[in-house]
């Protein structure tokens, strides 16, 4: 038995260009402002302890902003 599927209104160039991958520089959502430890600490999906936060700043000290864009997709 198969599935029908409702048609797609769009024309068939349309749905290709809907399966192109979005390009990585439009997928960080840094801002380009400071990035604080708490920032790094809630992207890595932590709890704001002074743990993570000590570890929060040596990752920032040792790789700057760009340990947030690690994080994020």
């Amino acid at each position: 038995m198969s599935t029908s599927q409702p048609d797609d209104p769009r024309p068939s160039q349309a749905r290709a260009d809907d399966d192109r991958a979005t390009p990585d520089d439009l997928l960080h959502a840094r801002t380009g402002t400071d990035v604080s430890p708490e920032d790094l600490v809630l992207a890595a999906g932590r709890d704001v302890t002074p743990q993570n936060l000590e570890w929060a700043r040596r990752k920032l000290s040792e790789e700057g902003p760009a340990a947030l864009d690690k994080l994020l997709p």
